[in-house]
């Protein structure tokens, strides 16, 4: 086998737009070859995530269905009991998940929330899995009181460019967003950090985020690749549909550019055929959502996602710890 491909962190914009253009044959045959380099391509990682604090959240952001500015029928819930979160995490654990993501509505953590989510993140990490959390912006000091807790991953998307942003949040700052990315890596957290498909951006949006993940000091951790899902009530119900290639092709940028990064096919599979999904496999993603819901969206069913990995040859990545 060759010797890996450099990691690097300064692509050009004209480099990405030059792998943008490529042919489809071409791009995902250079995005599979640099897979190979830095992974087994048969192996896929399994995460399940939950809302343990769904609805009520006060940003507006417009893809979704937990903003109170926004009537989708999602109302707002207290926090997941403990032992009701436990056990949902044993359940990923025996379906074949490596990995448990906690997700609150919320624009930020107060004091008292940090202490409880710093709870269930030590017990949840002695059941062996690895644990994630997306609770909103974090300062450093609550990022080191999440990573002392034992939290593995933090995940805070970038949603598109910071060109597009503003068509979609007002309520925080694109800056906002890469401030909480630094103090989670300062804090020696694992990032988990992506963008959503099907915002109504262009081309020149799908370009700008990958460049803009890829030349970070550090490449996310976990690159999650999230296909719109259209929620009646957002400002973003009705918007065009991604063509299925297209996703795919935003898929190999991803895995060219960040290649030791696991690249998640996450929100939007249950609009994606089983062929998308294996094209995305091609491509190089390498990790999933694993459960019947998303936060508040579906998600393909266990069963159904077992008997594609079979049929595509894949098996589930060991855990890490």
């Amino acid at each position: 086998m060759s010797e890996p491909a450099a990691i690097r962190h300064d692509w050009t914009l004209d480099e990405v737009w030059a792998l943008a253009r490529l042919p489809f044959g071409e791009l995902l045959y250079r995005a599979q070859t640099v897979h190979r380099r830095f992974f087994d391509p048969n192996a896929v990682q399994i995460s399940t995530l939950v809302s343990v604090k769904t609805g009520g959240c006060p940003e507006d952001c417009a893809y979704c269905p937990q903003s109170v500015r926004y009537e989708t029928g999602v109302g707002r819930e207290e926090m997941m009991d403990r032992d009701d979160v436990l056990e949902r995490a044993r359940a990923a654990q025996a379906s074949g998940a490596t990995r448990f993501c906690m997700g609150a509505a919320w624009r930020s953590p107060k004091p008292r929330q940090v202490e409880q989510f710093a709870g269930l993140i030590s017990e949840v990490s002695a059941l062996g899995l690895e644990t994630c959390a997306t609770l909103g912006m974090l300062t450093g000091e609550q990022a080191r009181r999440l990573k002392d807790a034992g939290l593995d991953y933090y995940n805070h998307n970038l949603d598109t460019s910071e060109r597009h942003y503003p068509q979609i949040i007002s309520t925080r700052s694109y800056q906002d967003r890469l401030d909480t990315l630094r103090n989670v890596r300062a804090a020696g957290l694992k990032v988990c950090c992506g963008g959503i498909i099907g915002l109504g951006e262009e081309l020149r949006d799908r370009v700008e985020l990958l460049h803009t993940l890829a030349t970070l000091p550090q490449h996310p951790d976990s690159v999650p690749i999230n296909q719109l899902v259209q929620v009646e009530g957002t400002p973003l119900a009705g918007t065009a549909r991604v063509d299925p290639l297209d996703f795919v092709r935003v898929i190999a940028l991803a895995r060219i550019l960040m290649p030791a990064s696991h690249v998640r096919l996450s929100a939007g599979r249950t609009d994606m055929s089983d062929e998308m999904q294996a094209l995305c496999f091609l491509a190089g993603a390498n990790s999933m959502f694993y459960g019947e819901r998303l936060l508040t969206t579906p998600n393909p069913a266990a069963d159904h996602d077992r008997a594609l990995l079979e049929r595509l040859g894949l098996r589930p990545e060991p855990a890490a710890h």
